[in-house]
């Protein structure tokens, strides 16, 4: 399949590497590979993306996810199907942090211990890449791009979607945006 990724995809890829290498993550999230899209600048997907999300919301953006993170990654929604059981997932996490400190339940400890090789991806980030061929198949390229990844990511479902979401970053949006010849 990365065969078929063009420059800047496979950027991206390496891009999310990098970040989390620099987080100390254990392993390479779709959160990761979200910031080095927004990393990107001459592409397709960095075109959209400073379209639908200019550069001043972009620290609200990453601000949101750093919040998902402080909650164990559980989405808006999951927290929300929680307080209809009577649990609070905000004072579980304050609890937490208290007792364990800030970031406690972030699962991106730096200790996790180190192994020779590359770093793995987690099954939704390796999702992320399997329907980033899907939408290019779809959309009859032959090549898949960051601008796939984008609308992969779109598609998820859970935290990154969700605060793409909320950052005007859907699916239909990015679709929009990718199909008209004027974006890079």
């Amino acid at each position: 399949m990365f065969e078929r990724f063009t420059k800047g995809a496979r950027a991206v890829v390496k891009g999310a590497v990098g970040h989390a290498e620099r987080g100390g993550a254990a392993v390479v999230t779709e959160e990761h590979l979200l910031l080095a899209l927004l990393d990107q600048e001459d592409t397709r997907a960095a075109a959209v993306l400073r379209e639908l999300c200019p550069p001043d919301r972009r620290a609200s953006l990453v601000a949101a996810l750093a919040d998902a993170r402080r909650r164990a990654g559980l989405s808006r929604a999951d927290a929300e199907a929680l307080a209809d059981l009577g649990i609070d997932v905000g004072a579980i996490v304050a609890r937490v942090e208290e007792t364990h400190g800030a970031g406690a339940l972030a699962g991106d400890r730096k200790d996790a211990g180190r192994w020779s090789g590359r770093r793995s991806f987690t099954r939704e980030a390796k999702t992320v890449l399997e329907k980033s061929l899907r939408v290019a198949l779809a959309r009859r390229d032959r090549e898949i791009g960051d601008e796939h990844l984008l609308l992969a990511l779109t598609t998820t479902g859970g935290v990154v979607t969700e605060a793409l979401a909320d950052h005007g970053v859907t699916f239909a949006a990015v679709d929009t945006a990718v199909s008209r010849p004027t974006v890079a």
